[in-house]
């Protein structure tokens, strides 16, 4: 059981969110609390949002949503519980100023601002080297 932080076992990130190969856009969990999850994804060839070496704004969203699927994935998985299936409610105010490249390691932080009957309201800021390239808003709802 991978209990101990960093995670970057893109086998077992991959298995705390819903989505599967190759849609999976997230592959380190760097750090999680009870109102925040910092994560990871590098940029590789074979990435289906990647395109001429440049890795798409559809897939900076989807990596931003899956960083919060991950939240989500591992606070269950901490409880020993199976996760739910969750959708995206609303996306608010996406800015994205640089697309990744490839190899490049983006990290994205969410905070979670508000968790409400199996709805949640987040934060996103997502960085490559430190600099912020995209930030925005997410409402994500757990299916019942």
């Amino acid at each position: 059981m991978e209990k101990q932080l960093p995670i970057l076992d893109k086998n077992f990130v991959g298995n705390l969110i819903p989505q599967k190969a190759p849609f999976v856009m997230v592959d380190k969990l760097l750090s999680f609390s009870e109102n925040e999850v910092v994560a990871g994804l590098t940029v590789t060839e074979d990435n289906i949002f990647c395109e001429a070496g440049i890795f798409q704004e559809s897939g900076l969203i989807e990596h931003m949503a899956q960083s919060v699927a991950l939240f989500t994935g591992y606070q269950f998985y901490l409880k020993e519980e199976p996760a739910p299936t969750g959708y995206i409610g609303s996306i608010k105010s996406i800015a994205i100023t640089t697309l990744p490249k490839l190899g490049d390691k983006v990290v994205t932080t969410v905070n979670v601002l508000h968790e409400f009957m199996g709805v949640t309201l987040v934060d996103i800021v997502s960085k490559l080297n430190n600099v912020e390239i995209a930030r925005g808003q997410m409402k994500t709802v757990l299916a019942s």
